[in-house]
């Protein structure tokens, strides 16, 4: 079914309305933070600590898309093999195909076939692109940044967007130097945010040791309180709500977009874009010639 709807198959769309009556289960976990900070490590000890706990663990791991096959470049199936021979595991790394948001346009159905599954939670470990992760909001239930020590860099970049989105902030690799410190500048950054200082959850720091395997069972504790936490306050239901409008916008989208590339020819996109490159046209005139065509409204 993964591989069905990665590929667009035609009637696919049938399938997963009949998938959406069973799925609405799942706590949703998306994962994200810069390259280079452990999201993989990371994950894989998430899974093997709810596994101890018998639960039935999906993990979709968003890669970079390969320039030349449009596939997966990184392949987290193979870092995470100790988990492969796991039935209660199910692993699917799936190419961003250029999202900006770090998220294949496809996700989200992935994320409903394995609801359907009964897999839960299900966890998404996303590119780690910067700002434009925001994207995962509209995918997760809770949301992990995950930090490393050492990355001041990564820090400031929190004051730029990236700390709104935050359920839970992490700083991984704690065995190394300056773990406490980047912790410190992370709850400073919280205290400072006037919508966290009355806001009803507090964002927990769990500083963990992948590696080692230290702290993970806090971070499922912090988890699992999230997911009470939005069930408890009703925000659950918002989230879930303001995910499906996100998620009919996308469709119409893509279906306006597929409608556009089969009435224009790659001929005629050549020939616009050339007028308007050369001033001849303008961009404004020639994308409501084009509305016109596909029937928009002015």
């Amino acid at each position: 079914m993964v591989t069905l709807i990665e590929n667009g198959v035609p009637g696919i769309r049938d399938c997963l309305a009949e998938l959406h009556r069973h799925a609405g289960r799942a706590h949703i976990i998306g994962i994200t933070g810069s390259p280079g900070v452990g999201k993989s490590t990371l994950v894989t000890r998430l899974t093997r600590e709810f596994r101890q706990r018998e639960r039935r663990v999906a993990v979709i791991a968003v890669d970079p898309t390969s320039p030349f096959s449009g596939g997966a470049l990184l392949g987290d199936r193979i870092r995470m093999m100790e988990l492969a021979g796991d039935p209660g595991v199910f692993i699917r790394s799936m190419a961003s195909r250029g999202s900006l948001g770090g998220l294949s346009a496809a996700t989200r159905d992935v994320v409903r076939a394995m609801d359907a599954a009964g897999y839960d939670p299900i966890l998404i470990e996303t590119v780690g692109t910067g700002q434009a992760e925001v994207e995962i909001m509209r995918a997760a239930h809770s949301v992990m940044v995950v930090c490393a020590p050492g990355l001041g860099d990564e820090v400031q970049a929190l004051k730029a967007g990236i700390l709104e989105i935050a359920d839970l902030f992490v700083v991984s690799k704690k065995d190394k130097p300056g773990a406490n410190q980047t912790a410190a500048e992370l709850a400073m950054l919280l205290s400072l945010a006037p919508d966290r200082r009355t806001a009803a959850w507090r964002i927990p720091i769990v500083l963990t040791s992948a590696l080692k395997g230290e702290g993970i069972d806090q971070l499922v504790e912090a988890l699992e309180r999230h997911r009470r936490f939005l069930e408890d306050s009703g925000l659950l239901r918002q989230r879930a709500q303001r995910q499906i409008r996100s998620e009919i916008e996308a469709l119409i989208v893509q279906k306006v977009l597929q409608h556009l590339e089969e009435e224009v020819s790659p001929g005629e996109w050549q020939r616009l874009l050339s007028e308007i490159s050369e001033r001849a046209r303008d961009p404004y005139s020639v994308a409501r010639e084009l509305e016109e065509r596909l029937g928009l409204p002015r």
